[in-house]
């Protein structure tokens, strides 16, 4: 049986919440570039390269990409045979207080959602999932999740014979509404099966999947093309502002799901597709 100390856990997602508000990762950084040589309109462009100079800036001068530096979202895989020395979930919370607080990021959340809406001052709690795998490593997944893309967000639960075209007809009208909101070009995530919640973890999780990779199944994988192609013809365009490059991406994951059912949820993030990783 390993242990690990809960205050390991605690600096290692403090830095990486740090991390992932300074710094954009390297495949978005690409796909933004290449988006700057597609793109055909000339406000497209103008957006595309302060997209990309204020990526450049806030990695120089560590300060964050956006504003809203985002809910913290944490995946968690424990491996089993690891012994947690201390209080797991309060390491967690503890490494995003630190984070939020010693990098001046903003603190975006309120301690009750309806009727106290009183700002908890540190950005915590975090959302937390968690999954036991086999082995003896924490596998760490931060995604400081911001609500402009959020809040463009849908779920449906269709039914089995709408199939793809359904699911697409779906994708397309939840980008369409969500129109310049969520800060394009944006990344599209896409959970496909299991229950409503799973359906939306699903895709929660793929918006934090390299742009580069596709779904392993080539059905998939292919749809992921169609859509892209289809969303990029919806005109949004960068910022809103008209164009072809409405999303760098369209990640889609999977999961068996019940014989009567076909819940579909797709998690929009903005350009500032922010997350970063670690193993302990």
């Amino acid at each position: 049986m390993r242990e690990i100390q809960a205050s390991t856990i605690t600096e290692t997602v403090k830095d990486l919440f740090l991390s992932a508000n300074y710094y954009i990762g390297s495949d978005i950084c690409n796909g933004l570039k290449c988006a700057l040589e597609k793109e055909t309109s000339l406000i497209g462009q103008s957006v595309l390269e302060q997209i990309i100079e204020n990526n450049v800036i806030a990695a120089d001068d560590k300060v964050p990409i956006c504003q809203d530096t985002g809910m913290a979202v944490i995946f968690v895989e424990v491996g089993q045979d690891v012994h947690i020395v201390g209080n797991f979930e309060d390491a967690m919370n503890e490494g995003v207080r630190q984070a939020y607080l010693e990098g001046y990021m903003r603190k975006s959340v309120v301690e009750d959602p309806l009727f106290n809406r009183v700002n908890t001052k540190d950005n915590t709690p975090a959302i937390i999932h968690t999954k036991i795998i086999p082995g003896d490593k924490i596998s760490i997944l931060v995604m400081p999740k911001g609500f402009g893309s959020e809040n463009m967000s849908a779920v449906r639960m269709l039914k089995p014979s709408q199939g793809v075209e359904g699911v697409m007809d779906f994708v397309l009208e939840t980008v369409k509404i969500a129109g310049p909101n969520p800060c394009p070009p944006i990344v599209v995530g896409i959970g496909i099966g299991g229950t409503l919640e799973k359906a939306c973890l699903l895709a929660k999780k793929a918006t934090a999947r390299n742009i580069d990779i596709h779904n392993t199944a080539p059905e998939y994988a292919e749809l992921e093309s169609k859509l892209l192609t289809k969303i990029n013809k919806l005109g949004i365009g960068p910022g809103g502002m008209g164009g072809n490059t409405t999303a760098l991406a369209v990640n889609i994951e999977c999961y068996p799901t019940h014989i009567a059912g076909l819940p579909v949820a797709v998690n929009i993030c903005c350009h500032a597709a922010r997350h970063a990783s670690a193993v302990l």
